[in-house]
């Protein structure tokens, strides 16, 4: 016996099982309501980024670009998907999450909402291929164009974070290494670099990606000493290279255009060696005798002069950099320094690195630090 609305035999005799009519409509609706819902969220994303690139940087390249996701989103939000929203009815406005209630600073704030993007994108892809699958096509490109945009706006912070940086923590072991790091985040610490020469890769990985959620908490950038492949493990935001290390070319290759790459330099042939190589920033040292260079003469204080008349790119002067020779550093022209032992030997890490930020800061004021207020 057949069942009411559960057949059609319109086709030349031939019965065929369909969906009732209203089984259809509802599921009709509700893959309406999804890619509304998520149009919404994908636009509403993208406009708090987009205020970002705008207001907060200064770009109008990346605001464009997030600008035009949006608007060919609209393109796609019909008034046919509008008609099916039911916010009262919808039981996932009242779900909630800690995370979500605040964000520790513009970067956390950025990622959460370019998760949002591409997970709502997502849904788009998989849902419009039951309602018009071009859509579905467009929504896949935008993911991939989503996943760029995030690299670029996420390279171009940590380039912007670079410039404001003027104190460099370059760590040595110890058996408080992350209260220490901890301690100079606290006093406004905004770049370490992780060196440890002796130490097995199960105890650096282990280590540096302790450190790297920690200085990230605090919106620091977290470079790996030397080894490329420990900064990729850990996803750590670059690397810095010495004179006998990796070609900077290979590390890029390797590491993509958006981490950052610096350089050790002891003279102004290596300087402008890595300037044409494409480093991010260089050291400029050492400027003092250190027992962390051995057997390296100090480059001394015309160095640090030359440096500050003739290098384009972020520099960083290192080598016996401690708070009684600070001023002394600045003076021959340097705004921003590298320290390892007055920070990693110090008693109060966090008054330190509260003294020589002061000082550098007094003689050159940098621009404010927008992706940490």
């Amino acid at each position: 016996m057949k069942e009411a609305g559960c057949y059609d035999e319109s086709t030349n005799g031939v019965v065929v099982m369909v969906e009732p009519y209203s089984q259809r409509a509802q599921i009709q609706q509700v893959v309406y309501r999804i890619l509304d819902a998520n149009l919404d969220r994908a636009r509403e994303g993208l406009r708090i980024i987009e205020e970002w690139c705008r207001f907060g940087l200064n770009n109008s390249q990346l605001a464009a670009e997030c600008k035009k996701e949006r608007q060919e989103l609209a393109h796609w939000h019909t008034a046919e998907l509008r008609a099916a929203r039911n916010t009262p009815g919808d039981p996932g406005t009242e779900l909630t999450h800690p995370q979500e209630e605040q964000r520790t600073n513009i970067k956390s704030l950025l990622q959460a909402n370019f998760c949002r993007v591409q997970e709502a994108v997502r849904v788009l892809e998989e849902y419009s291929k039951l309602y018009n699958p071009n859509m579905g096509k467009a929504c896949k490109q935008m993911r991939y164009r989503i996943y760029t945009l995030e690299s670029n706006l996420m390279g171009y912070h940590r380039q912007q974070l670079l410039v404001r940086s003027r104190l460099y923590l370059v760590t040595s072991p110890t058996d408080k290494l992350v209260e220490t790091i901890e301690a100079a985040l606290k006093g406004g610490l905004t770049l370490v670099q992780y060196r440890d020469k002796k130490a097995d890769d199960t105890v650096r990985i282990e280590q540096a990606k302790k450190l790297r959620q920690l200085c990230h908490a605090y919106g620091a950038i977290f470079i790996i000493n030397d080894r490329v492949d420990l900064a990729l493990a850990v996803d750590a935001d670059g690397v810095h290279l010495g004179q006998q290390d990796l070609p900077i070319a290979i590390a890029r290759q390797l590491l993509g255009p958006h981490r950052l790459i610096g350089r050790s330099t002891t003279n102004s042939e290596e300087m402008q060696a890595a300037i044409a190589e494409g480093a991010d920033y260089v050291g400029v040292g050492p400027v003092y005798a250190t027992p962390t260079k051995e057997g390296k003469p100090a480059a001394g204080l015309e160095y640090v002069s030359y440096a500050a008349k003739n290098c384009p790119i972020p520099w960083f002067a290192i080598g016996g950099i401690d708070p009684n020779n600070i001023n002394e550093v600045i003076n021959a022209g340097a705004n921003r320094v590298a320290v390892v032992r007055s920070l990693m030997q110090a008693e109060q890490p966090t008054l330190v690195t509260q003294f020589f930020l002061s000082q550098l800061i007094s003689r050159i004021q940098p621009e404010p630090d927008m992706f940490y207020v």
